[in-house]
């Protein structure tokens, strides 16, 4: 299938690179907000615009789509925009991930190098598991939950929907991780993390709870 990155930034070439290992589609290009990169070429692919220009490119015989944007709020928004447009939403899972036969992914899941999803594991819509993380048997991983690189989730941990999980970080087994909250890097979690809540040390501990988020995020 011919498809497009969403995100020509650093993770957008991080998704590129695990493309063309799994060898299962052809990226033709990217969509990306900023006005310095329209018209250049990033990894040798050209930079199509910004959102606006969804409909030309799939008139182009572009029929897929990820996003590579690291924040988790906009990178839901974004998938709703491919969908309005009729790109079918497509995983990129790097071929050294290891992905359990029994776990379940939602779609536009990035799943990069050394990644382990293990038995019964649910993956939601629009994750990333970030590099050589871990995520144990039984674990529910909500909507927009970015995993970062070298993260550790025992089993059956439950993580809600936008959280951040950083560089790193240990969470314990049967743990629930709150909607939106922030993991901080190297933390070690070994109670529940309230909705929005940033914990950071070992143990780790609450810092701030953040106000819900005011309306949806901004694209163009």
């Amino acid at each position: 299938m011919r498809m497009i990155i969403v995100g020509a930034g650093g993770h957008g070439r991080v998704v590129l690179d695990i493309l063309r290992a799994a060898g299962q589609h052809e990226v033709a290009g990217f969509v990306d907000a900023t006005p310095a990169l329209a018209g250049q070429k990033v990894e040798g692919l050209p930079v199509f615009g910004p959102a606006n220009v969804l409909p030309k490119v799939r008139q182009q015989k572009i029929q897929g789509a990820v996003v590579a944007i690291g924040d988790c709020r906009v990178r839901q928004k974004y998938a709703q925009v491919l969908k309005e447009n009729r790109f079918q939403l497509v995983n990129a899972i790097h071929p050294r991930g290891s992905v359990a036969p029994s776990a379940t992914l939602g779609e536009n899941v990035v799943i990069a190098a050394n990644a382990c999803v293990c038995a019964h594991a649910v993956v939601g819509n629009s994750v990333i598991l970030n590099t050589s993380c871990v995520v144990d048997h039984e674990c529910e991983i909500g909507d927009g939950v970015h995993v970062c690189p070298g993260a550790i989730l025992g089993g059956r941990v439950r993580v809600g929907a936008e959280a951040w999980i950083g560089l790193g970080s240990n969470i314990i087994q049967c743990i629930t991780i709150g909607r939106s909250a922030i993991v901080g890097a190297g933390a070690t979690v070994i109670r529940d993390v309230p909705d929005r809540a940033t914990v950071v040390g070992v143990p780790a501990r609450v810092i701030k709870i953040s106000e819900t988020p005011a309306g949806e995020p901004s694209i163009q």
